[in-house]
C-alpha cells in the first residue's frame, strides 16, 4: 500500500499546514517525556554512604562529606539517585541531603580568596573535588564555607 502525504497548494495553507505540523511534533514531545529541571541537593550528613541500589542492603560505593552537592536523577520512596560533576551515580537515603546552595570545585589548585578579587589575599588552596557550602555571591564571584569552618571567596568558573 503506498501513501501519499498531502500538502496543501498556495502559500498561505502551506504555511498553515507546516505550522501545525511543528505544533503537533512540538507538543508530542512535550508531554510524551518528562520535562523538568532536576532539583539540586547537597549532603547535610557529615559524612553519606552512597549505594549501588534504593536500601541499606545495597552495596556502598564511595562516601562524600557535608556539603557535597548533587542532581536528583530519580526517587524511589525515601531514596534519591543522584549524580555528581562527574556524572557519577549512586542512591542516596534523603533524611542525608538538604536543599541548601552548595557547589564543589571542578579544578586542580584552586584559590579561595579573602576577598571577592584577583588582588585580593589567597586564604587557601583547594584540589578538585571539594565541597563547599554557598553563602553569597557577589558579581562572579562565590562566598563559601568548607565544613571545617574555613571560609573565602571563590570564582565561578572554579566550581560546579
Amino acid at each position: 500500500m503506498k501513501y501519499n502525504l498531502f500538502i496543501p497548494k498556495g502559500s498561505i495553507m502551506k504555511k498553515i499546514f507546516v505550522i501545525s505540523v511543528l505544533c503537533t511534533i512540538l507538543f508530542a514531545g512535550i508531554f510524551s517525556s518528562q520535562v523538568y529541571a532536576q532539583e539540586r541537593v547537597a549532603v547535610k550528613s557529615v559524612i553519606a554512604n552512597l549505594r549501588s541500589g534504593p536500601g541499606t542492603k545495597y552495596e556502598v560505593l564511595w562516601q562524600v562529606e557535608q556539603y557535597h552537592p548533587f542532581l536528583v536523577v530519580q526517587k524511589k520512596g525515601n531514596w534519591y539517585k543522584i549524580k555528581d560533576f562527574e556524572s557519577d551515580m549512586a542512591w542516596i537515603h534523603k533524611s542525608l541531603l538538604g536543599n541548601f546552595k552548595s557547589l564543589i570545585t571542578t579544578r586542580s589548585k584552586s584559590n579561595v580568596r579573602k576577598e571577592p578579587s584577583t588582588k585580593s589575599k589567597i586564604v587557601f588552596t583547594v584540589e578538585r573535588g571539594v565541597p563547599f557550602r554557598e553563602l553569597k555571591r557577589k558579581g562572579q564571584w562565590i562566598q563559601i564555607r568548607h565544613a571545617d569552618g574555613e571560609t573565602g571567596w571563590i570564582f565561578h568558573s572554579l566550581v560546579w
